[in-house]
């Protein structure tokens, strides 16, 4: 049985630790003895902990074995993200492994339970669950569920392995696969790409107003989307006008047809080009974030984003844009003393220009303004009308001015701050 040993593509598995104990278990388990029961209750003591982690029910080791499947990162499952792959060797190579798995997913616990004497295992495999994981959607982790069925169901290799193909096509493979967004964190083994598994569900429906800015963002990203030529933007204007909204509306509207972000703060800049690195290659489209991007006239970072957007001698992957978002026009902080401090400067339009320099490499740059009065009070009723309040809209509007005189002006922010009070307010 379990001929782990002979896979070919599917080696290494990052979360293997079961799997790696379950088939020494089913090859030893004849012979009885306090170590195969110890190791057969730690593997159950994992898919209990597994489901916990990830909302996981029904057939918890039939589950599993599809999500080591779906988070295999190899020269086959990154081809079928999301263009597929042809009839050849890979995918025969493929279905070798496959079968090893489909046996997996046939294997008999029956005889295991009379000769470890345990008769619990039932419950793993038809567990249910009131706990909701905290690692995937709701979507993804039933998409993985519902694969687990359709592997185990699958009446030869041929149909395994569509089934394959077609999780690789519209989910992707591995982390960037299953998940929308992601951060960069620099640890001791170099620079890692996180997934986010907390998303805000904001969608750009939400964002009361501000079409002509959200129409020039939508046109630039999906052309993006669609492998047409596109560029990094620049959301600038007043704080809390939806700048940062627009940019995970984004992500939400065209997350399923392969476009990521990943977010990246000004102290991480010179990490840029091992991101890009990881990244290059894959069949995603990637936004590299970088929420209130300003600096400090003391600050170089901006020299390192300026040689990833234009300027190195490796030229950009085409599978990958920069979208910034920032309060500041021109980026890079500028005071009157500057122009004293230009007196000594003999190339003084050479120092003015590097500092613009930045922003111009930004092909798209979009202004979101403040609100006046009357589009103020417009947010506020049309956000009061979705959350249900049910309010004279003469008192609603004379509660919303006496607020946003009081917390910062008028805004979007300042407006959906409003009503999240009224609705705290709410018996």
């Amino acid at each position: 049985m379990a001929r782990t040993e002979e896979l070919i593509l599917y080696r290494d598995f990052e979360h293997g630790e079961i799997l790696s104990e379950m088939t020494w278990i089913m090859e030893h388990y004849k012979e009885k003895g306090a170590a195969v029961r110890e190791r057969f209750f730690s593997c159950v003591h994992g898919l209990i902990d597994m489901a916990g982690t990830y909302g996981f029910e029904e057939n918890l080791w039939h589950t599993y074995l599809a999500f080591l499947l779906v988070n295999h990162e190899n020269v086959f499952s990154t081809a079928c993200e999301i263009k597929g792959v042809g009839d050849g060797s890979l995918k025969r190579l493929a279905s070798h492994d496959f079968e090893i798995f489909r046996e997996l997913f046939a294997y008999d616990f029956a005889g295991l339970e009379e000769e470890l004497g345990v008769k619990f295992f039932e419950e793993i495999l038809h567990y249910h669950s009131e706990a909701a994981g905290k690692m995937f959607n709701r979507r993804i982790r039933d998409r993985i569920c519902e694969l687990a069925v359709q592997l185990a169901g699958s009446a030869d290799i041929g149909e395994f392995t569509e089934h394959m193909i077609t999780f690789y096509k519209e989910f992707g493979v591995g982390k960037f696969g299953l998940h929308k967004a992601f951060r960069v964190a620099h640890e001791d083994d170099g620079v890692k790409i996180v997934p986010i598994t907390n998303i805000a569900h904001v969608y750009l429906e939400d964002l009361v107003g501000y079409e002509i800015p959200k129409k020039k963002l939508i046109d630039n990203t999906e052309a993006f989307v669609r492998g047409k030529k596109a560029n990094n933007c620049l959301l600038f204007g007043d704080a809390g006008t939806g700048k940062s909204s627009s940019i995970k509306g984004i992500l939400n509207r065209y997350y399923d047809q392969g476009l990521r972000i990943i977010e990246i703060y000004k102290h991480q800049f010179r990490d840029l080009n091992d991101v890009i690195g990881q990244i290059k290659n894959r069949n995603y489209r990637f936004i590299i974030y970088m929420d209130d991007l300003s600096f400090e006239e003391f600050e170089t970072e901006y020299k390192y984003l300026k040689a990833v957007i234009e300027g190195g001698l490796e030229k950009k992957p085409e599978n990958v844009l920069i979208y910034a978002t920032s309060n500041r026009r021109n980026l890079i902080r500028e005071k009157f003393t500057d122009n004293e401090e230009r007196r000594d400067d003999i190339h003084i339009t050479d120092t003015i220009q590097e500092k613009l320099s930045l922003v111009r490499r930004f092909g798209v740059t979009i202004y979101f303004g403040s609100p006046d009065k009357k589009e103020f009070q417009n947010i506020v009723r049309v956000l009061a009308k979705r959350n249900g309040l049910e309010i004279p809209e003469e008192k609603l509007l004379d509660e919303a001015n006496k607020w946003e005189l009081q917390h910062g002006g008028f805004s979007g922010r300042t407006a959906q701050q409003f009503v999240d009070y009224l609705l705290g307010q709410m018996e």
